[in-house]
């Protein structure tokens, strides 16, 4: 996983550790209850991969779940595997009792936006027309 989170944000011109601080540090968090990773294709030479945390909170019984990202290797996009793995992921987190999913994209995101909207996310709270914002910094 450690290659593909690497190859992941090399793709979209994002800071990134080496490959092998990734892997290493995805050995460490994927021992939690908290963490869960789900990949596509073989173990040895995996297509894809899913990674999720949770985490507790007063508004729900069981966990909220955070999709932290979501990857395809490039020329295998289109062909569902994004979808199997979003599936996936959907119904992994509710077994674990997770009665929400929240995934933060890019605004200028089109495709992904797009994909998650197709698959009955919103950025908008229930009720309201106006979009929800993620907010960060660096500490």
């Amino acid at each position: 996983m450690g290659r593909l989170l690497h190859d992941f944000n090399v793709e979209f011109e994002s800071p990134t550790p080496p490959a092998d601080d990734l892997a290493r540090r995805f050995a460490v968090l994927l021992e939690r209850e908290d963490q869960l990773a789900l990949l596509a294709g073989p173990v040895d030479a995996p297509t894809g991969f899913a990674y999720l945390t949770l985490r507790l909170s007063p508004y729900y019984e069981g966990p909220v779940a955070l999709l932290e990202e979501l990857y395809v290797v490039p020329h295998l996009r289109d062909r569902g595997t994004g979808t199997a793995l979003l599936t996936a992921a959907v119904e992994a987190v509710r077994e674990l009792g997770s009665e929400e999913l929240q995934i933060n994209v890019d605004e200028v995101d089109v495709d992904a936006r797009r994909f998650y909207e197709r698959h009955g996310f919103v950025n908008v709270e229930p009720g309201t027309d106006w979009r929800m914002l993620f907010y960060t910094r660096q500490l």
